[in-house]
């Protein structure tokens, strides 16, 4: 048993999710106390609660204790992952991506292909919105050895969600991690926004500022066509294509807030990750972080990523990761807010993140036990 005080570091709703992640890779039970517990909402929400059903459904015979709306306990104690068919739905417009997050890694470990419908929120400003997933995520992903096919059906965005995707997960092949020190060169850059149910010119506005931002011509702009969900909503996003991988940064309008604000927010974003020369930007080092120390964990071979910045969002995953798995992380500095990460097998014997006072010893860091 593994007892998280979910409210320490960033104190938000990945610690949830990634403990869910981990314990059912891991096969070990786990308790949360203190769950969103620096949040003005603590407790679970809606998108939450779902994430722990969706653990739950994807591993039956799991058992959980506090799965309940404003919640800040939760016992979670897993079984195996079972591979098939889900379709996990939020009534709001919280991100179906994080709940997709969730189960990922333990249905492509699960030994069978799995199917996945989910509906809610897919653009959504506090969590990664499909276009990251599908174009900066799950790449890097697929190379790792874990590969799946997602499909936007329809955009959902805040406040009405209605957003559906489907996902179609592979058995994952023996994970091997690799470093991800240098973007490699620039092969493409891309502008591309959506603006259901509101004008065309906003969009367009936003995209036109952004290019004069980054100093981009007009052929590398797009206004994309979006079929209508429950209610209009509004992104822009900057693609990088490199060599290595494909970057991704996003900002959403708001009412009160100008197609220029937007504009801006994005064009600051990727000026701030190029300047640095890093692989990865803030959010996909974060993301990064679970599936490549399981990968190192699983090989036994270490591996480094450069990132243009250490948020204290990833800080949290990483301590959270060292938890579960027999990987040790190092953390340098770099060039200006930049960090280099490695990430290398816990030599036996060695606890680098001792359990507190009080707890049992953790299950297997391997397989359903």
């Amino acid at each position: 048993m593994i007892d998280i005080d979910a409210s320490a570091g960033e104190g938000g709703g990945q610690v949830l999710r990634s403990s869910l992640s981990l314990s059912l890779l891991t096969g070990t039970p786990i308790t949360l106390t203190g769950i969103r517990g620096r949040r003005p909402k603590p407790g679970l929400m809606r998108q939450h609660l779902t994430c722990v059903q969706a653990a739950q459904a994807i591993a039956p015979g799991a058992t959980v204790q506090g799965a309940e709306l404003g919640s800040q306990q939760l016992r979670f104690v897993p079984a195996p992952v079972q591979p098939g068919a889900y379709r996990f739905e939020i009534a709001t417009a919280g991100s179906c991506l994080l709940v997709l997050q969730t189960v990922w890694l333990p249905l492509a470990l699960a030994g069978g292909a799995s199917e996945l419908e989910l509906s809610g929120g897919t653009h959504n400003p506090m969590a990664p919105p499909f276009p990251f997933i599908e174009q900066a995520f799950a790449p890097l992903l697929a190379r790792l050895g874990a590969p799946a096919e997602l499909e936007l059906q329809r955009a959902g965005f805040y406040p009405a969600g209605g957003g559906r995707l489907k996902v179609r997960i592979a058995p994952a092949a023996a994970l091997q991690p690799f470093d991800l020190l240098e973007p490699g060169a620039l092969k493409a850059r891309r502008a591309q926004a959506m603006a259901p149910g509101l004008p065309r010119s906003i969009a367009e506005r936003e995209l036109q500022t952004l290019a004069g931002q980054l100093d981009w011509p007009g052929d590398a702009l797009e206004v994309l066509p979006c079929r209508q969900n429950e209610g209009p909503g509004n992104a822009l996003w900057a693609r990088l294509e490199h060599e290595v991988l494909t970057e991704l940064f996003c900002a959403f309008g708001e009412k009160g807030r100008t197609a220029e604000d937007v504009a801006r927010e994005v064009a600051r974003a990727v000026q701030r990750h190029q300047q640095t020369g890093a692989a990865l930007g803030p959010q996909l080092a974060d993301q990064w972080l679970l599936p490549l120390a399981l990968a190192v964990a699983q090989s036994g071979r270490g591996a480094t990523f450069s990132a243009s910045e250490w948020t204290e969002h990833a800080r949290t995953n990483a301590g959270l990761v060292e938890r579960f798995l027999p990987v040790v992380m190092h953390v340098t500095k770099a060039q200006g807010n930049a960090v280099r990460v490695e990430l290398l097998p816990r030599p036996l014997g060695q606890n680098s993140r001792p359990d507190p006072p009080g707890t049992r010893p953790r299950g297997s860091w391997f397989g359903n036990s």
